[in-house]
């Protein structure tokens, strides 16, 4: 065996030569790999013994991609199209044996490979639109001629993962071999290339499936199809783009187009914005400051208390994760429809191919219920979902400070509560933490886990550990009215009703919302979840504001047909002369002289409040940073993903333009406080997010 360098290793197997990657944890293509190959390559070919080569790699998973470390840097050479130009000219077969993953950079390397074996659990992928970038060592070029211009699109413009067995159908993959067997089983298909004379299949020499002419076709009706993948993105155009080149061009213009086409989106503040995103969702999993000996305690047993709508979504996340969930209410109607609903959400998901039907049923299975509290008894972590109001809570906390065993974790679902004044209806304060799921809690991304004052380090460690098993971004916050997401959007909704009384009607509002690439504006969603039961009290309502007045005419929304719109019996929206006659009477009373606004002023409006208190939980230490912040809002509420969140997108806006902004509606009368933080920032030429 020769070691080549640090990360790669070669020996020859009866005149097969492995070069082996060993770069833990993912064996990441980073510049010590890259020299490896490279010099490994080349003394397999100049040695006369050698009559083929696999490229390996040791761990649990094949190269999973390039070396995050080495974004936005020069990279050192060689290139990766540049060494897999190398591969694919190679004058002996290359086999490529994966396992565990071949993602991005890592799969690029399979396909410059002659040949391609894999583990049949293998996962492959071209995930690179994830970060706002086009696979760039050629994989916009190679793959369009393994598996054909529509399946290729598919492939980099969805971004998700297949399967070994999906991608030998398609063509990526020649053979499969078993997981345990992989390097021999690779070894003996190498020889047994060499042994026949197998042609050197370089990937590209081969033709594409479809002519110029025909790949358009096929494009304009895979965009048209796919529409919402554009919207606001400008790496997807850019892989149509590349794969149209591929069906046009010959290979070297085709890679000179993929890097031309690469290198305008590095320089994008979409894929800045994405990059973002994605160091942000790693950064958020990490706490500062807990003890060393912290550790996770074992969960393996979940209670929900409160059975409405909330809680079967929680009940429901818990069992997708495998774990065995009792759900307690004293009402068994409220049981018996949660258990409907639960069941109605998990045979749903199997019949969408999801999840297979005996999964769907084993988890059903896992599922409890009772009227009676002393069912918590054995949890390992106790979950209240019951209504948000602060002395119930305080009520039922200090019901499971006796239900619950000792060392139970304690967790309350609030979304805006003091999660300190429920602690301390218990005696164990200690092991109380805020769980806050955001609705649907089976679907939604976002976990805020709320550390308390007295919330101990291994319940916090415990915490955030569960979010990584439910499979959801857990984001800390500290305690504050609405903790992250809810309190900075709060601003956006108080925007929205003094802006609407000042110009534009709720569906122009919205209009621009959607267009800056929310899924929905801000009035379309309170009508959606119900203007009854956000922020109503019908014995205090006294036609102060518009929402008032809608409630007390009965237009709670979509379920009353009627709200800031009306909607048909198929619950599609249109203008209602009843919400804007309100509107305008309200402007009437309080001499406003409407004026219209632009879209662009629209959401300066309603956002630059959100960046505002952003700054704000950032100074009192309520959020860590401010990419949490901006993976709050992007998990939780749907925030444009190819914006970065509130705080990335405040940076690109530039600080002083929203702190001006904000000095100049201050000034006009609107109760504003200005944050200090953001006020330095801005004069100093500062960011939050290090832009």
């Amino acid at each position: 065996m020769t070691q080549i360098n640090e990360v790669t290793q070669l020996h020859t197997v009866d005149g097969v030569a492995v070069l082996a990657i060993d770069s833990p944890p993912v064996n990441a293509l980073g510049a010590a790999v890259r020299r490896g190959l490279q010099d490994g390559l080349r003394a397999a070919l100049a040695d006369a013994a050698v009559r083929a080569v696999v490229i390996a790699c040791a761990g649990r998973t094949f190269c999973a991609g390039a070396d995050i470390s080495e974004f936005d840097k020069p990279l050192a050479p060689p290139h990766l199209v540049e060494l897999f130009a190398s591969i694919d000219a190679a004058e002996k077969p290359v086999v490529a044996a994966i396992h565990g993953t071949a993602l991005g950079g890592g799969l690029e390397l399979a396909l410059a490979c002659h040949y391609r074996i894999a583990a049949v659990t293998a996962q492959l992928g071209l995930p690179e639109v994830a970060l706002g970038l086009l696979p760039g060592g050629g994989g916009t070029q190679r793959a369009p001629r393994l598996v054909g211009v529509a399946d290729a699109l598919e492939i980099m413009v969805l971004g998700q993962p297949m399967s070994a067995l999906i991608a030998q159908a398609k063509g990526l993959v020649d053979v499969l071999a078993t997981e345990a067997d992989l390097r021999e089983d690779a070894v003996r298909y190498a020889r047994r290339l060499a042994d026949t004379d197998a042609p050197l299949r370089r990937t590209r020499d081969l033709a594409t499936d479809l002519s110029g002419l025909e790949a358009a076709s096929v494009v304009a009706e895979f965009t048209a199809r796919n529409a919402r993948l554009f919207k606001g993105f400008k790496a997807p155009l850019n892989i149509v783009k590349a794969v149209e080149a591929a069906a046009g061009l010959p290979f070297d213009q085709g890679i000179a187009r993929e890097a031309e086409l690469f290198d305008e989106l590095m320089a994008s503040r979409e894929s800045a914005a994405q990059r973002h995103l994605f160091f942000a969702e790693r950064a958020a999993a990490k706490i500062p400051g807990l003890a060393r000996e912290a550790q996770a305690l074992p969960v393996k047993s979940v209670a929900v208390i409160g059975a409405g709508t909330m809680g079967s979504g929680i009940a429901t996340t818990f069992l997708n994760a495998g774990l065995p969930v009792t759900l307690v209410d004293r009402s068994p109607e409220a049981l018996e429809r949660a258990g409907a609903a639960i069941s109605s959400t998990l045979r749903a998901a199997a019949a969408k191919g999801r999840i297979t039907s005996e999964v769907g049923e084993a988890q059903l299975a896992r599922l409890t219920t009772s009227a009676e509290l002393s069912a918590v008894a054995d949890a390992d972590l106790v979950v209240e979902a019951v209504f948000e109001q602060l002395e119930l809570k305080k009520a039922v906390f200090a019901d499971l400070d006796h239900a619950a065993k000792p060392g139970a974790i304690l967790a309350s679902n609030t979304s805006f509560l003091d999660l300190n004044a429920i602690a301390a209806a218990t005696s164990r304060p200690q092991d109380v933490v805020g769980l806050h799921f955001f609705a649907p809690a089976n679907v939604m991304r976002l976990l805020e886990v709320v550390r308390g004052e007295q919330t101990s380090d291994a319940v916090l460690a415990t915490a955030m550990g569960l979010g990584r098993r439910l499979k959801k971004v857990a984001v800390l916050s500290g305690v504050c009215d609405g903790f992250i997401a809810n309190r900075l959007m709060a601003r956006r909704g108080e925007a929205a009703d003094r802006l609407i009384l000042r110009g534009p009607m709720p569906r122009y509002v919205d209009k621009a919302l959607t267009g800056f690439g929310f899924p929905m504006g801000v009035f379309a969603m309170l009508d959606l979840v119900g203007l009854d039961v956000v922020g109503w009290d019908r014995e205090t309502s006294a036609g102060r504001t518009v929402q008032e007045v809608l409630c007390e005419r009965g237009r709670w929304g979509q379920k009353q047909n009627g709200g800031y719109y009306d909607y048909d019996d198929q619950r599609r929206p249109s203008p209602s002369p009843v919400a804007d006659e309100i509107i305008r009477e309200f402007r009437t009373r309080q001499g406003v002289q409407p004026r219209c606004y632009a879209d662009d002023e629209i959401i300066a409006e309603l956002l630059y409040p959100v960046v505002n208190e952003g700054a704000k939980l950032l100074e009192e230490g309520v959020a860590l940073r401010a990419s949490d912040i901006d993976m709050a809002l992007v998990a939780g509420y749907a925030w444009p993903t190819f914006t970065g969140g509130p705080m990335f997108w405040g940076d690109t806006v530039g600080l002083p333009k929203i702190l001006a902004h904000l000095k100049a509606k201050q000034a006009s009368g609107d109760a504003i406080a200005i944050s200090p933080l953001l006020e330095r920032l801005a004069t100093t030429g500062g960011a939050f997010t290090g832009r």
